[in-house]
């Protein structure tokens, strides 16, 4: 069994150091960690690519879908990949698995922590941030899917969580 690469040594260490929980998985560049967010619980993959100086981030929650439902969430998932600037959202058919993911390379062997820890933050809040958007989609009745207006829907903010510290200035 090959030993793991310093750069997913470097993940777990960004990870230990935001306290976050993390497994190592055996014999490969790939560590394990969940969440939970705002509006879902969240599995994070983190792969490193060390011949590329890349690391990989997904994050990733169940969402089972019907046939009827299906292409109009892709729909859903093809636009909102239209409005993002890093990364991109998937649906696994095989697994019926949403899915954000982001990929970076890397100037050096050792990755930045400040980049990593980043790029969990997005893949966490961006997962969080379209699971309310799926779900209005796989709850609406069939015979009403094609009235859906799924331009407007993303462009709705009373159902994405609030940004960190939005809570703690309504408090005041």
């Amino acid at each position: 069994m090959r030993p793991h690469s310093r750069q997913i040594l470097g993940v777990e260490e960004t990870f230990g150091r935001n306290g976050w929980h993390c497994e190592l998985v055996e014999g490969r560049d790939v560590l394990r960690a969940g969440f939970e967010a705002h509006h879902t619980r969240v599995d994070l993959i983190a792969q490193a690519y060390p011949q590329l100086n890349a690391l990989s981030i997904v994050s990733e929650s169940p969402m089972g879908l019907d046939e009827e439902h299906l292409p109009v969430v892709l729909e859903l998932l093809a636009r909102a990949n239209k409005q993002l600037t890093l990364g991109g959202f998937e649906y696994d058919l095989d697994r019926e698995m949403l899915v954000f993911r982001t990929t970076n390379l890397f100037e050096r062997e050792r990755f930045d922590s400040d980049i990593i820890s980043s790029m969990v933050h997005c893949a966490i809040a961006e997962l969080d941030r379209i699971t309310p958007y799926v779900a209005i989609v796989r709850d609406t009745r069939g015979d009403l899917l094609e009235d859906l207006d799924l331009q407007r829907l993303l462009m709705r903010e009373d159902v994405i969580p609030p940004m960190p510290g939005d809570q703690e200035e309504e408090e005041y």
